[in-house]
């Protein structure tokens, strides 16, 4: 802290984010127009008790460089930081948790302030600081990047620290040599449902200094330790120490006489106590005891100063829920507002004139001097810190050569053609893989472009000259992170290289690979990368029941649904060796793109907004067709489907396939063509962007534009009433079910809806119902004319 004058202007910025931190929440709860009567929500409590910190850190401590990832009920204080420095509006945060005003949790992709990393989903945003530190030490050692190292910070509540994947980040992240990341943990002692569980500050430090992290604990303010070293001061520490969380919570919240009262009953005998109570009212007794190092910016801002090193610390700051407010204390206080009353008491405490609520230096008193030295706050200095780097030119995919090939192999195999170029895109792409690289298909390319670590380690196998396919090196050029069975930081750690382009103004095409089944592992962290806008690829596989010798515990049923359910991921599940060339092709384009977003009318697609790629892969082999360069294929694989076998114009049954159960599908068209006229068949490869279109296009048509027609309208427009359609995948049936409504088809849907068991594909096929037969079965019955004697024999 350079001068008491500095200290003054920031207990200033203090007293601001606070009272507009609680006014906005007041705002949106008691005053604006509520006709539904729901509660609005928001956090008065939670803000309060980190706004010293907010303070302390952010306009003294940190760097244009640095990232924060703020703890979800800090947003007000959030917003309205961002208020005072000029980088919000009055009119979002009056609509706070409102239709198109400030976010409820910080949001990257919906707040316009500058946040660095979406929060809201608990713990995650703890967690992502820790990949985005190694995304930045992978540029660094490539000479990429700022130019500067910049901390990622994370400020936790105590009660995100019952979230598993926070220690699974730590973990991780200890393998990784972690450097230039801060843990800030508000450590107020109260969640939603209670006050935390006494000693958790010692499991605290213990954990991370396991990890090998610095643990600083601010305990105490600077009023406190004075005190302490007055007579008596002794007695007083250790009775601090020694209080129940509870006790002090219930102690704060009725305020200074309840603490004379039981000071003075439990430790007032010894005579030294009962000078130092006496010389202090109980409106400075109340605030002495609230003095806790969370709230001392004198404290707070030497104990950030004081950090001369890059090794991560964890910083555990006690605090008060709803310090400096009437709320503060109370075991209620998480999900609570003051009242109409308890808000004109806090405003007059304040010193903010009734109709300046809003005026962001109301009670300030030296107003030229308080806006000087905001003006001269580090972090602001640059403006708003959202990069972007130049799209990357995409070469040509090609499928390889074979007659049988499995998707699986086939994406390794491009990656290592991939990996053999010097183009510039190839030493963008990044891949990681929770401790399935070599089942994954990942192996070639990391034979050729390496493990990364910041520094090179020997292999010692091949230098005791031990045989191996595995030419793993670990090198600072290296371009794959292995990583640990923990499928929540493969997602965090997508999340955070997918954006790196915004963060470090380098472009990174991260993509990672895992076991299909294990995708709902990580599914929230998926969710929360997609959230942020961040650009990844990630590839399922294997998948289904043709990993039917593993047995149900590794055969993926959902997963389909997820993909056409996950909001910012285009998912495929291409059948043959060409459609995932196509695929890959046009996915890392599309993983660049940041338009307008107007939709295509040829697709209703928003295809120009981009976003992230699931491709669900299988290791079944299946013979290849011939290779297709008709323009129907090459857009039909895009979009998500095109005619393998076109219906004509008295088309009985259509059988649409997607993925891997190709081959029974269209031996099922074989099987039963003597039967019925005309038999189509349509290959699906994205279930996800048909449908998405379809209901694009739905509304399209309710606004008014009576001519948007999907592309599966197209493709199913014109068959006949009568033509039946038979849905088939190794998933869940309803992945392509909706199919017979587009243009009102009778409709039979086959798939897996139950967890499989070991054997082979064929019996699996068969028991599940998605085998020629059986296909061919349900396409005689859903088409015209069939009936109980019409049975395949």
């Amino acid at each position: 802290m350079s001068s008491s004058r500095d200290l003054n202007h920031l207990k200033t910025v203090e007293r601001r984010l606070l009272w507009l931190a609680c006014w906005m929440v007041h705002n949106a709860n008691h005053l604006r127009d509520n006709p539904e009567g729901l509660k609005v929500g928001g956090h008065q409590a939670s803000s309060a008790s980190i706004v010293s910190i907010m303070t302390a850190l952010y306009f003294t401590a940190l760097r244009p460089q640095d990232r924060v990832a703020v703890k979800p009920h800090a947003s007000p204080v959030f917003h309205a930081m961002q208020y005072l420095m000029g980088n919000q509006t009055r009119e979002k945060l009056e609509a706070f948790r409102g239709f198109g005003g400030a976010q409820s949790y910080p949001s990257r992709t919906k707040d316009i302030d500058d946040v660095d990393f979406s929060t809201g989903s608990v713990g995650l945003g703890v967690g992502i600081t820790a990949f985005a530190s190694l995304v930045q030490d992978y540029l660094m050692a490539k000479g990429r990047g700022l130019g500067r190292t910049g901390r990622m910070v994370a400020l936790v509540g105590d009660a995100e620290l019952d979230e598993g994947n926070v220690y699974e980040a730590l973990q991780e992240s200890w393998k990784h040599d972690l450097r230039n990341v801060w843990w800030i943990i508000d450590y107020n002692r109260q969640s939603l449902d209670g006050i935390v569980r006494e000693g958790l500050w010692q499991r605290i430090e213990r954990v991370f200094g396991t990890f090998g992290w610095e643990v600083v604990r601010l305990k105490y303010g600077a009023l406190q330790r004075a005190v302490f070293e007055e007579p008596g001061g002794e007695t007083l520490r250790r009775w601090i120490d020694d209080c129940p969380n509870d006790l002090y919570s219930a102690l704060t919240y009725k305020g200074g006489a309840a603490w004379r009262e039981r000071l003075m009953n439990d430790i007032g005998d010894e005579a030294e106590i009962a000078a130092l109570l006496d010389r202090r009212g109980d409106a400075e007794l109340g605030e002495l005891m609230s003095n806790l190092g969370g709230h001392c910016l004198q404290t707070l801002c030497d104990a950030f100063a004081a950090v001369d090193h890059d090794r991560p610390v964890c910083f555990l700051a006690y605090t008060v829920k709803g310090w400096g407010t009437p709320l503060a204390g109370h075991k209620d206080n998480h999900g609570g507002f003051m009242t109409k009353a308890q808000m004109a008491e806090f405003q007059a405490a304040s010193g903010v004139p009734e109709g300046a609520e809003w005026d962001p230096l109301a009670a300030v008193e030296d107003g030229d001097g308080f806006r000087e030295f905001l003006s001269k706050t580090r972090f602001f200095a640059d403006g708003t810190r959202r990069f972007s780097a130049p799209s990357l030119a995409v070469p040509g995919v090609s499928a390889p050569e074979g007659e049988a090939l499995s998707t699986q192999a086939t994406f390794g195999r491009i990656l290592d053609d991939l990996a053999k170029s010097d183009s510039e895109l190839a030493g963008s792409v990044v891949t990681a893989s929770p401790d399935v690289t070599v089942s994954t298909g990942l192996s070639s390319w990391v034979n050729r472009r390496h493990l990364f670590a910041r520094d090179t380690v020997a292999d010692t196998f091949r230098s005791e000259k031990v045989p191996s396919t595995q030419k793993w090196q670990f090198r600072p050029d290296g371009q794959h992170l292995e990583l640990g069975i923990a499928e929540m930081n493969l997602f965090l750690l997508l999340g955070a290289a997918g954006l790196s382009h915004e963060l470090f103004a380098e472009r990174l095409l991260p993509i990672g690979t895992v076991y299909d089944p294990f995708v709902s592992r990580g599914l929230d962290a998926l969710n929360y990368a997609c959230y942020q806008g961040a650009r990844f690829m990630i590839v399922g596989t294997p998948a289904g029941v043709t990993l039917a010798p593993e047995g149900g515990a590794h055969q993926s049923v959902g997963t389909p649904l997820i993909g056409m359910s996950q909001d910012g991921l285009a998912a495929f599940e291409p059948a043959f060796a060409d459609e995932l060339a196509r695929i890959m092709e046009w996915s890392f384009d599309y993983m660049q793109r940041d338009g307008a977003g107007d939709p295509d009318e040829r697709t209703w697609l928003r295809d120009e907004t981009g976003g992230s790629v699931y491709l669900r892969l299988s290791t079944h082999v299946i013979e290849q067709p011939g290779r297709r360069r008709d323009e129907a294929f090459h857009q039909g694989a895009i979009d998500g489907a095109y005619w393998l076998r076109p219906p004509g114009p008295n088309c009985e049954v259509v059988i649409a396939y997607q993925g891997a159960v190709a081959p029974e599908a269209i031996a099922a068209a074989g099987m039963i063509g003597e039967r019925r006229r005309d038999v189509a068949v349509l290959a699906v490869t994205s279930a996800d962007r048909l449908n998405a279109g379809w209901t694009a296009a739905h509304r399209a048509r309710r606004k008014g534009n009576t001519g948007a027609r999907s592309h599966v309208e197209r493709l199913l427009g014109d068959l006949p009433r009568h033509c039946g359609i038979v849905t088939v995948l190794d998933g869940h049936p309803a992945t392509l079910g909706w199919l017979g409504s587009v243009a009102g088809h009778r409709t039979a849907s086959l798939g897996v809806e139950h967890f499989g068991q070991s054997g082979r594909i064929s019996d699996l096929y068969k028991h599940f119902g998605i085998d020629r037969s059986t296909i061919a079965q349900a396409a005689l019955e859903v088409s015209l004319g069939s009936g109980p004697g019409d049975i395949l024999t």
